[in-house]
């Protein structure tokens, strides 16, 4: 294998469902970083998700079965079920971690929505973070970076970078900003619409959906 193709990306989320918004997204930082695999790791209770209604509504076992049918597509996926075996909250710090430990020499590419971005600097110990990994921000349509807080651009005005070869140069602490994917969906939009009977094919895969409706979820 060539030493390019080094780069483990990281996407990690409730999935609560998983759709294409992930998996396309997580598809374009795959290709423009060239990296060898991506891992989908499903969050057992996620940090920055409090209230109820943000709790998962799918159990942690039909999110994880949800991501394990996402990755048949795509080759470069697979499922990491470490944060849902894990007790309490899911910290992204005690995961890169754990991941830094057991790929010592790969470069972790940990890929977030510029929604996450923009929360960033209230992660926990998120320096350290970025001490662990790079930042692949992917954005959406309608986001402005007008909504940054001045923490946030201050983290910019530091270390972000548009050069890919820069990026792939080091091991970890730049931010970089992907391709805009252009699907423009949320798991909780989707989820209204399936309490609503609402038909949701353009949004999730097909094998998603089978398992969906034979299980129930969301109505």
């Amino acid at each position: 294998m060539t030493s390019h193709l080094n780069g483990i990306g990281i996407l990690g989320g409730t999935f609560d469902p998983i759709h294409l918004g992930h998996t396309q997204s997580a598809q374009i930082v795959a290709t423009q970083l060239k990296l060898e695999k991506v891992l989908l790791i499903p969050a057992h209770i996620s940090p920055h998700k409090t209230s109820a209604d943000l709790t998962p509504h799918a159990s942690a076992e039909q999110r994880a079965k949800m991501v394990e049918i996402a990755c048949q597509e795509f080759p470069l996926f697979s499922c990491d079920t470490r944060e849902i075996k894990r007790p309490g909250h899911s910290y992204t710090l005690d995961t890169l971690k754990e991941l830094k430990r057991e790929l010592p020499q790969k470069t972790l590419y940990f890929i977030m929505g510029m929604d996450s971005l923009l929360s960033f600097t209230r992660w926990h110990q998120y320096m350290e973070i970025l001490s662990l990994c790079h930042l692949v921000v992917n954005t959406r349509p309608h986001y402005s970076l007008k909504q940054l807080t001045p923490d946030t651009q201050q983290l910019l005005d530091k270390y972000q970078t548009n050069d890919v070869k820069q990026l792939k140069q080091l091991k970890h602490g730049k931010i970089f900003f992907a391709q805009e994917c252009i699907y423009d969906i949320s798991s909780t939009k989707i989820r209204q619409l399936l309490s609503q009977k609402e038909n949701c094919q353009q949004q999730l895969h097909p094998a998603i959906s089978d398992f969906i409706h034979k299980n129930n979820l969301y109505r």
